[in-house]
């Protein structure tokens, strides 16, 4: 059976047991698909990469709120006015 890797780097359970930070950082950054008989047990993701996806799940959602608010009706001020 075939499973897709969503990543360029992978790395087996007993490799990351046996040395977790070299696993880690052989990704360069990037997540690392970690496998289990070859298959994709789940995704090792450094700090700075998890913390860029958070980013990017809060501008989509924060876009979401500006789309919706681009249909209100909105007022006119001059800088001379404040």
């Amino acid at each position: 059976m075939t499973y897709q890797v969503l990543t360029d780097t992978a790395a087996s359970i007993t490799e990351l047991k046996a040395n977790p930070m070299k696993v880690v950082s052989s990704g360069n950054g990037l997540p690392i698909a970690v496998l289990n008989r070859n298959e994709p047990a789940f995704y090792c993701v450094p700090a700075q990469a998890y913390e860029a996806l958070m980013e990017l799940i809060d501008d989509a959602e924060l876009l979401k709120v500006v789309k919706e608010r681009l249909d209100e009706d909105s007022v006119q001020v001059s800088l001379d006015d404040l």
